[in-house]
């Protein structure tokens, strides 16, 4: 079977992970189709139109660029929309399929009126709300296993009932000011697989249970993986295979679709990063069939 649903941003690092994926047969070209840019007016939907303007014209402050991390540029405005409607495709598929994903995405330092931490728009959140738009669903989970916090996803939804932030999280990692989730779970330095993993099958039944979700966006982030130049944490590449089945597993089981994203992964050398993104897909088919 196809990994359910074919359309995948194709960013920087969805190039990146795609040199192993038609090579080891974990997806094959059949499975990819580009992204193209996402409407302004599904932005707007999380989005303040005075940010959104400032990005798409170019009239962000010289104080918001450095925030963003981003030099500004059209590339980066086309890029950065593209990212977004991978998302959107993704979870548009997995509600029909059970599962798909985007080979970019997981832009979770974006508030809703800037761009941080190299994220400009909120690609979950977007994705979410069009969904909600729709009449597809009602309530989500997100699910970020990025070393880094979902600080902006946190701020978005911090009072929206409907959706249900989870986010495990390294405890002296950027952000350095956190925002609050639904749940919180910080990890301290050199946090280990047997550690990570018995802290994720106390917390994941918790948050799921809580969340009654329709659909759930999974941010598969690597950065835990103990090559990263800035995760600070010593899981393994089984680990986060362990880490990646649980979650799957743990929706399938209770019949969530998932939206899967690839979050950061900063290994020196990079191609352990990129085995690790490989390694999620590999699980997805593994456990969705």
């Amino acid at each position: 079977m196809p990994l359910c649903g074919r359309r995948r941003g194709r960013s920087i690092r969805g190039r990146r992970s795609r040199t192993c994926a038609p090579r080891d047969g974990t997806l094959s070209e059949a499975d990819l189709t580009a992204s193209h840019p996402v409407d302004l007016d599904a932005l707007l939907l999380v989005h303040d139109r005075a940010y959104v303007h400032a990005v798409v014209s170019g009239g962000l402050t010289e104080a918001e660029v450095r925030r963003l991390g981003f030099p500004w540029s059209e590339q980066l405005v086309l890029r950065s929309r593209a990212s977004v409607a991978g998302t959107v495709a993704a979870a548009r598929d997995a509600l029909c399929n059970g599962i798909a994903g985007n080979l970019a995405g997981g832009t979770h330092h974006a508030f809703a009126d800037h761009g941080e931490g190299y994220c400009v728009f909120n690609d979950h959140a977007v994705a979410f709300r069009l969904l909600q738009l729709e009449g597809r669903v009602d309530r989500a989970v997100i699910v970020d296993l990025d070393v880094h916090q979902g600080n902006g996803t946190a701020a978005i939804f911090a009072a929206d009932e409907s959706v249900f932030t989870f986010s495990m999280h390294g405890a002296r990692n950027f952000p350095f000011r956190k925002q609050r989730s639904s749940l919180d779970v910080e990890l301290g330095d050199g946090c280990e697989d047997a550690e990570y993993l018995a802290l994720l099958s106390h917390h994941l039944p918790i948050a799921l249970d809580a969340a009654r979700a329709d659909v759930l966006f999974y941010q598969g982030g690597v950065d835990p993986l103990a090559e990263d130049a800035l995760g600070r944490l010593r899981l393994t590449h089984a680990g986060l295979r362990a880490r990646d089945r649980m979650v799957l597993t743990a929706a399938r089981d209770r019949a969530i679709p998932v939206v899967l994203t690839l979050g950061g992964g900063y290994a020196r050398p990079l191609e352990a990063s990129v085995e690790a993104h490989c390694g999620t897909y590999r699980e997805a088919r593994a456990v969705f069939g």
